[in-house]
């Protein structure tokens, strides 16, 4: 009896000693335990949206994948899953699982002896508590620290707040932070549209998640997905029939990225270097920012395929270059084939190597195992330099038919591919870039900084600073109409020279056809791109005036005044001079070119928007407005742009702007059939090439040129380059656009004269035209004059023969400058 009474005396001081440890140790390890109280009220970093203009996504910038969905919007299930995928009994446990841990420790010994990795049995809630609070060290100390954070965070939070964080921080691969973010990586779907073996496969991702995405682990994939469909079924989440059916299903994988995509790479990256200056990195990458862009996705699309279309037509001209490389042999080509990869700037084509070459015909065999034929006149044309030998590889895309247009009774037809047949390509040398804008506001519309972003990511818009050549000629002109000079005075166009110093040789310039064409028209002067007189009409009014108009409208603030640069010598970039022009087009007011109409906080508040004009009847309140009610008036919002030239003088470059299209060195672009202006640019040496032009609502700036630059070759210039990709991207833009006339301002009258001449016109005179002129500066006399005042559009007769005399112009009769 005393050894029983002994006994149980030890085992009580034995139990003391073990409450006593278990205390001292529970008050070690919780004494430097991190705050739980933080999971009360957190909110995970999550990407910033970039939207375009419409709303669409076009990125996210971010270093993880992240989109937060509180737990009410997460369907049921997708909760489910993953509670039948990683804790079955997350309802009813109060932060661990014994019983889990129990079955994890016995299983656990069978392993150990068949040298398997041991299983765990951690909780949602221990999970959530790695996740937020420890970290993923293997160690006893941890699973303490653990369990006991782990019951705290019980008492603090509700299950379905535990759930909430989970779901939205567990690490699922790709890239992809929480459940939202994986069903867009994975399926390109909202969560509410996800498919119940679609959320199960998402429930398996926790355990692997960077393998079973892959392709090689693709049976690895759905034989887990399957799994988690069976718990589901054997905890009464779906029914066994459901969970057969659902493990029929094929695993399919959609790139969120290859539905509805809009290529703006440059544009996307302009957007992120400018609001990476104004937020700074966290904010941008971590504060879930919304920005809305000015990007208009069609408008996009078609200045991209017109770029890559122009800049592969000129490489093109210049002839083939010759294969990717060459095959070791062609036993064996499918296998050498598919490790291949294309080469930077391919993207939009495939591989293929050359299984036969003779004569026009020419076989090739593509990565799929399939051959095809190259069409004739790309084999042609690739005999012209270096011919097609049998184990060569290139790069082809899908031969096109031609698109047939709408005849008698039967709609248009686009091209289709050609079943069998591929076109031969080649990524061009020559680089360029696009700029479309809003004339009234200064949005940017659609950008192209070049061929591929994947070739470079230096953006040709706005990073690179280039001679405009001609192009810069209508604000030489435009300072001349300020000087008292009309669209009708007469330069001489003849030979001039001017001494450059001590030792150096006079500099002659000449124009483009190196003939000289006496007294000529200011319009011509414009129209034909006349050089000579240009620097004749800038050495009259002086360079300071020319660099006052350079700085004016935003093309260089430093540029010299030297006569040369009347000639466009001077650099700027597409983005400057695209915007200069909106100011043309605009009538003179001043406008800052912009990608970001408005930025919004991760709670929905504005603290940006481009527009910062007041509009007090733009607001209207909740309920005030029913569907059928009259909301009044358009709300009269000021124009609080800057007007920074005479939008007289302004107006009357425009419009021999247009004669460059109707006439002039872009004359090809009047099979539009649209009203559009603009100025070709071509540089010494035909180093680089532009056209900007514009229609009433609407300016495209071009340049082309090599990155080192070198002459784009003889009889290359801004009309054979750069106009084909305007005329491209216009005929996309403006095809449901009705043709409207450019805005007359007050104070300007139309009088018909003949452009070649600048005197009035005589009558049945079919050259004849309207020309622009401030009222008093005119030719006097002719069958009438077009008032474009304030009165609006009224014929008013000559009277008198006095009127009836040559051309009389604001700086003299009849002189030639």
């Amino acid at each position: 009896m005393r050894i029983l009474v002994k006994l149980l005396v030890v085992l009580l001081i034995l139990a003391g000693a073990g409450c006593v440890g278990l205390y001292l140790g529970y008050r070690h390890y919780a004494a430097d335990l991190p705050d739980y109280h933080q999971l009360v009220d957190y909110q995970p970093p999550t990407a910033t949206r970039v939207q375009a203009g419409d709303g669409r996504l076009i990125a996210e910038f971010a270093a993880e994948r992240r989109v937060f969905v509180p737990v009410s919007l997460i369907p049921k299930r997708v909760r489910q899953a993953f509670v039948s995928a990683e804790d079955q009994n997350f309802y009813q446990h109060g932060g661990v699982d014994w019983l889990a841990i129990a079955r994890a420790m016995a299983t656990n010994v069978e392993r150990v002896g068949q040298d398997k990795r041991p299983i765990g049995a951690s909780t949602i809630t221990q999970q959530v508590t790695r996740l937020f609070l420890l970290n993923n060290e293997v160690s006893y100390v941890r699973k303490i620290k653990e369990a006991i954070l782990s019951y705290r965070i019980e008492e603090a939070l509700s299950k379905d707040r535990i759930l909430e964080l989970y779901l939205n921080e567990i690490f699922l691969g790709n890239r992809s932070f929480g459940v939202a973010a994986a069903a867009l990586n994975y399926f390109n779907k909202s969560l509410d549209e996800l498919t119940v073996d679609e959320a199960a496969f998402l429930a398996s991702l926790p355990k692997a998640p960077d393998r079973y995405y892959r392709d090689r682990f693709h049976d690895a994939a759905i034989a887990r997905r399957n799994y988690v469909l069976g718990r589901m079924a054997e905890d009464g989440y779906i029914t066994a029939a459901e969970a057969k059916e659902a493990q029929g299903r094929q695993l399919v994988f959609r790139d969120r990225h290859s539905e509805g995509q809009v290529d703006a790479d440059y544009f996307v990256e302009e957007v992120r270097r400018e609001l990476l200056s104004v937020y700074g990195e966290s904010k941008l990458y971590e504060g879930g920012l919304s920005i809305r862009t000015t990007l208009d996705p069609k408008l996009q699309q078609a200045a991209v395929e017109a770029l890559r279309h122009g800049l592969e037509a000129f490489d093109r001209r210049k002839g083939w270059r010759g294969p990717v490389a060459h095959l070791d042999g062609p036993a064996n080509w499918q296998d050498q084939l598919a490790k291949a990869t294309l080469p930077a700037g391919g993207e939009r084509w495939q591989l293929a190597v050359v299984l036969k070459a003779d004569g026009e015909d020419a076989s090739i065999g593509l990565k799929d195992g399939s051959q095809g034929k190259l069409q004739p006149a790309d084999v042609r044309w690739a005999k012209r330099a270096n011919a097609l030998t049998p184990g060569d590889l290139i790069m082809v895309d899908a031969a096109m038919s031609e698109a047939k247009p709408a005849s008698k009774g039967q709609k248009a037809e686009d091209a289709k591919p050609i079943p069998g047949i591929y076109a031969l390509r080649q990524i061009p040398e020559l680089q360029g870039a696009v700029v479309a804008m809003d004339p009234r506001t200064g949005r940017v519309l659609a950008m192209s900084g070049g061929f591929s972003a994947r070739i470079s990511a230096f953006n040709r818009a706005t990073q690179a600073n280039r001679q405009p050549g001609s192009a810069f000629k209508p604000f030489v002109y435009l300072a001349a109409l300020d000087r008292g000079f009309t669209p009708s005075s007469l330069v001489l166009d003849a030979p001039f020279s001017l001494e450059q110093g001590a030792g150096q040789e006079k500099w002659r310039p000449s124009n483009y056809t190196d003939q000289f064409y006496g007294p000529t028209p200011l319009r011509v002067g414009i129209e034909k791109s006349r050089n000579v007189m240009t620097v004749r009409l800038a050495q009259n009014i002086g360079m300071p005036a020319v660099v006052n108009e350079a700085k004016l409208f935003g093309i260089s603030d430093h540029l010299a005044p030297e006569l040369s640069m009347a000639l466009g010598a001077g650099e700027t970039t597409v983005l400057k001079l695209t915007t200069a022009y909106a100011m043309l087009d605009n009538g003179g007011k001043r406008i800052t070119p912009t990608f970001v109409d408005r930025v919004q906080d991760a709670a929905g508040k504005t603290i940006y928007r481009h527009d910062q004009r007041a509009c007090d009847g733009c607001q209207l309140t909740p309920g005030s407005v029913t569907p059928t009610a009259d909301v009044g008036a358009v709300p009269d919002v000021p124009d609080t742009r800057e007007q920074i030239e005479d939008p007289r003088t302004v107006y009357q470059i425009v419009n021999i702007l247009q004669g460059v299209v109707d006439r002039g060195t872009a004359a090809a672009l009047r099979v539009l059939g649209k009203t559009l202006a603009g100025k070709t640019g071509t540089t010494n040496d035909s180093q680089d090439a532009w056209f900007v032009g514009f229609s009433p609502d609407l300016v495209f700036g071009v340049f082309t040129g090599y990155d080192q630059p070198r002459s784009l070759g003889d009889h290359e210039t801004g009309a054979s380059v750069a106009v084909p990709i305007f005329k491209e991207f216009m005929e996309t833009a403006l095809a449901d656009k009705p043709s409207l006339p450019f805005r007359v301002p007050p104070g300007v009258r139309l009088v018909r004269v003949n452009p070649e001449t600048g005197r009035l016109a005589e009558p049945g005179d079919r050259k004849a035209i309207w020309e622009a002129f401030i009222p008093g500066t005119e030719p006097k006399g002719g069958e009438g004059v077009l008032d474009g005042g304030d009165g609006g559009s009224v014929w008013v007769q000559a009277t008198t023969a006095a009127q009836q005399q040559s051309t009389q112009m604001g700086t003299g009769t009849g002189t030639v400058y």
